[in-house]
Order: structure tokens, then C-alpha cells, then sequence
């Protein structure tokens, strides 16, 4: 069979699922109505709604498995935070946090974390975002590989500042940059989805 591979950028206020059972979501926005993905096509490595960012749709099950092997592939995220940051919140998060997920207490792994010195180059987002007229905000890379629900946003909130927008900008070599403005980009043919791509 010829798997197809998508890159896509999953806006704020989307799942990262093509339907549901549950009849409190079904006024959601879904994969399914961003664009007419193959039938058999599944998200890999999933972003919560509230979150933005690189999202791969495969057909390929192997291919997901891959991307989802702990400690392997590395997800870079920006995240604007709450607060001016501080070197030693970005050192709590590089040596590993103490967060709360399926309600027990989990340390992180260690991981990459610095400041961005200049805004990022997002797309536009359907999100608001409070302004610098309110106080100070911070924009900061978050480099890891594990992917707990929601890891990001309970780190920095552990640190001590809460995020306020938040994308992903690189899965493995895959970046926010190789969709050049395009909502969907078919990468079968132009990227080689391989171990040496995301690793």
C-alpha cells in the first residue's frame, strides 16, 4: 500500500481527532473540517485544543508508532508566557519539573529551554492574547522527547509562569517553515518520511 503523509499547522481551538462519540464535542472543530484527509488518515503526536502547531496525518500506523516511541523524536515549542521569565525558571524546566499528570506526581525528563530574543513568526492565530499593556510577556523554545497531556503548559505553570499561547514549531527535522504559507502540504514525495528525518 502507498501510505500519504500530511503537514499540516492545527489551529488554536481545533482537536486533533476526526470525530467523536461524545455529544458534548460535536459542536467542535475537527480534523475532518480543516481539510478532506484520505479516510483512513490519523493524527500522530496530538496538540489539545488550546494549543497550535505542527501536526503530521498519516495512513501509515508504523509511521505513527515511530513518531509516539518515548525519548526518540524531538518536538520544539514556543510558548508566550505570563511574567518576564527568568534563567532559573528555564533551569527548573531543563533539569527536570515536578508536574501532575492522570493525578499523580511526575518528574520531567530533562530537556532544552532558552528564551527567544525576538517575536516569532507565527501564523495568525484565532486566539486572543492579552497585550504588553497588561504586563510583561515572555517568549520561550521548549525543546522535548516525551510528550505527556498537556507537559508544556504544566511545566512553565510550574515554574511559575503560566503560558499564554503555545505552538508547535518542529517535529524532528519537520518545521513550521517546510509548509511555506500553504495549510496542507503533502509531503510523500517532497520529504522523505524516515527515521533520518525525525530523529
Amino acid at each position: 500500500m502507498n501510505h500519504r503523509h500530511f503537514l499540516i499547522y492545527k489551529p488554536y481551538n481545533m482537536l486533533s481527532q476526526f470525530t467523536t462519540n461524545d455529544s458534548h464535542q460535536k459542536k467542535k472543530n475537527f480534523l475532518g473540517d480543516f481539510h478532506n484527509f484520505p479516510s483512513e488518515s490519523m493524527a500522530v503526536g496530538r496538540l489539545d485544543e488550546n494549543s497550535e502547531g505542527l501536526l503530521i496525518i498519516t495512513t501509515d500506523g508504523t509511521l505513527s508508532n515511530l513518531l509516539n516511541n518515548k525519548g526518540k523524536v524531538e518536538k520544539e515549542y514556543y510558548a508566550q508566557v505570563d511574567g518576564t521569565i527568568t534563567l532559573e525558571a528555564l533551569d527548573k524546566m531543563t533539569s527536570g519539573i515536578e508536574i501532575s499528570t492522570d493525578g499523580n506526581k511526575y518528574r520531567t525528563q530533562e530537556c532544552q529551554a532558552r528564551i527567544l530574543d525576538r517575536l516569532p513568526q507565527l501564523p495568525q492565530t484565532l486566539q486572543r492574547v492579552r497585550d504588553d499593556r497588561h504586563g510583561p510577556t515572555s517568549w520561550v523554545s521548549i525543546t522535548l522527547k516525551e510528550g505527556k497531556f498537556r507537559q508544556v503548559r504544566k511545566m512553565c505553570a510550574a515554574a511559575g509562569f503560566p503560558v499564554l499561547r503555545l505552538a508547535r514549531v518542529r517535529i524532528g527535522d519537520l518545521k513550521v517553515a517546510d509548509l511555506k504559507g500553504e495549510k496542507v502540504l503533502e509531503i510523500t514525495n517532497q520529504i522523505t518520511i524516515s527515521k533520518r528525518n525525525l530523529l
